[in-house]
């Protein structure tokens, strides 16, 4: 772009070209960083990578539970409001909390743990990307660690406004634990009408099946729709979307957010959370195989790990030796495998040729 374009930009005249043009603009003035101490450096180095690994799969549950259980608690306490429940939350508002807090999540704690932040996922990496066993349990432990402590912070700052709520529920003679009522602001319970547990369960399967199978599209490094700026915000809007149009029928969708926070109601609401309907163990259990069901449904049907290696995203177990022998074997190649792998196009003739 000519000199004569940049000038532009004082007029605030955008268009296409825009952002070419932004890069190549005056340079950001910031502070510039110190620089960094051996101190620092030796601190970090002697930090136990376990460690580390928890707290940010514990923070990246936190960050998602936390919005989405205070959008819930709003929306619930505020039901018999006179400004009516829309000045304080609605169904909508709670999906969008869920949805941004799971990006933010991502953004914020992926780069240390790999963020999982769902104990289904972190089985499923373990069966399919070969994820160590050994670290399962105690990522899971960390994930329900991170919503028990989102709920027992929610329970601290809306104190006052839940025993008020308290109150009147058991005035009116409902109790605590139902749908609407004090507990489940914290953790999922079913419609008093909704006593077939086939139903229940197939509903959970369904919508973790959905949320599953974005999520592992989106981590698909062949995937040329997703790009890791993009696929936080398409991770949350997955979640979002399950929200808006299944919470009035009952979902949990995350082992770890269900447990941890029901836990926390178990605590302030009494045993009735875990046997309410016996429900609670669809809502903590289902996320699990249902999520295993969805991502091998995407590696046995939808994945093209050819596609991956011309990316330069993953190698054939024997090296180029192996690749070769697959394309000479096999003779043809997908058209999407094709396509990923032009861009090392000498190296694709290479292999077919040689």
């Amino acid at each position: 772009m000519a000199d004569t374009d940049l000038s532009r930009l004082h007029t605030y005249d955008l268009e296409l070209g825009a952002t070419e043009a932004v890069q190549k603009h005056y340079s950001r003035h910031v502070v510039a960083q110190k620089p960094v101490s051996q101190r620092k450096l030796d601190f970090e180095h002697a930090r136990p990578r376990w460690l580390r690994e928890c707290m940010a799969e514990a923070t990246g549950v936190f960050y998602y539970v936390f919005p989405g259980i205070a959008a819930i608690a709003a929306f619930t306490i505020n039901a018999e409001s006179p400004l009516g429940v829309t000045a304080f939350g609605s169904i909508f508002q709670i999906g969008w909390a869920f949805a941004i807090g799971i990006a933010f999540a991502i953004i914020t704690c992926a780069p240390t743990s790999g963020g999982h932040f769902n104990p289904a996922i972190t089985i499923c990496f373990a069966i399919w990307q070969g994820f160590p066993w050994k670290k399962v349990p105690h990522y899971i432990f960390s994930q329900i660690f991170g919503a028990f402590i989102a709920g027992l912070l929610l329970m601290g700052m809306y104190w006052p406004e839940i025993q008020t709520f308290k109150a009147e529920s058991i005035a009116s003679g409902k109790g605590l634990v139902y749908n609407g009522g004090p507990a489940s602001i914290l953790c999922t319970f079913p419609n008093p009408d909704q006593t077939n547990l086939g139903y229940l369960f197939l509903t959970e399967f369904f919508v973790d099946s959905f949320i599953g199978l974005v999520i592992w599209a989106n981590l698909d490094p062949a995937n040329p729709f997703v790009s890791p700026v993009s696929a936080p915000f398409a991770i949350g809007l997955a979640y979002g979307a399950m929200v808006w149009g299944f919470a009035d029928i009952a979902i949990s969708t995350n082992l770890a957010r269900d447990l941890g926070t029901r836990i926390v109601a178990a605590i302030f609401f009494g045993g009735e959370s875990f046997s309410y309907l016996h429900y609670s163990w669809i809502a903590i259990l289902v996320n699990v195989p249902a999520t295993i069901f969805a991502t091998g449904y995407y590696e046995f049907l939808m994945r093209d790990s050819l596609s991956t290696i011309g990316k330069g995203h993953a190698v054939h177990e024997h090296g180029e030796e192996g690749l070769r022998r697959h394309i000479t074997n096999t003779g043809t190649i997908e058209t999407g495998a094709a396509n990923a792998l032009k861009p090392n196009g000498s190296r694709l003739d290479d292999l077919k040729h040689e």
